[in-house]
């Protein structure tokens, strides 16, 4: 009688003599049996990352409201604790979303009102300036940014800044146009007269 060492060696060696080894594709070994078939696959290293959502603007990796793949550490060391950024939730896309078509909105809106504003200036004619006049068209100083925006409060009461009015330099009497950039798809062109008394 064979001991019970032997007999394990024997069997062993005997199921490997019967089954063929072949390498697949997919980086896993495939052991082939008339009666059954094992798959061992690798196992690939597990990404750590996270989805998260900007907050506010980071320097070096987005701005306020993108979405973005992080490492963990960096989300949990940095991000997480100074309040850069959240973990994407279905909850928090939708407040998001509807964040963003708030955000849409308000930017219709206030175009639609420079775009009104304009029609106002183009429909107004010209704007009469007086200045203290010297030899021939000569007039005493220039006509500024700062002049055009007090006449523009007395005649039409609207507030406006003097850095949107863009003017020639003006030192003669004569009729002249400023550009009034309103918003940054809208600008209005508004004629001056000026006139020596």
């Amino acid at each position: 009688m064979a001991s019970p060492a032997a007999t394990l060696s024997w069997t062993s060696s005997s199921w490997l003599n019967n089954r063929t080894l072949t390498r697949n594709a997919s980086e896993g070994i495939k052991i082939s049996d008339k009666s059954s078939a094992f798959v061992v696959l690798a196992q690939k290293k597990a990404k750590k990352t996270r989805k998260i959502i900007l907050i506010e603007d980071v320097t070096d990796v987005g701005k306020k409201g993108q979405l973005l793949d992080v490492k963990a550490g960096f989300y949990r060391n940095f991000l997480h604790p100074s309040g850069k950024a959240r973990i994407v939730t279905p909850v928090l896309l939708k407040e998001m979303k509807v964040e963003e078509e708030r955000i849409e909105a308000e930017k219709k809106r206030v175009k639609e009102e420079a775009l009104q504003l304009a029609r106002i200036f183009e429909t107004v004619g010209a704007f009469k300036v007086k200045r203290k006049g010297g030899k021939g068209k000569q007039i005493f100083g220039s006509v500024t940014a700062q002049d055009l925006v007090d006449i523009i409060k007395a005649q039409l009461q609207r507030d406006i800044d003097k850095r949107i009015v863009s003017l020639p330099e003006i030192r003669e009497t004569g009729e002249y146009i400023a550009e009034l950039k309103l918003h940054p798809e809208v600008s209005a062109q508004v004629r001056l007269n000026v006139f020596a008394n």
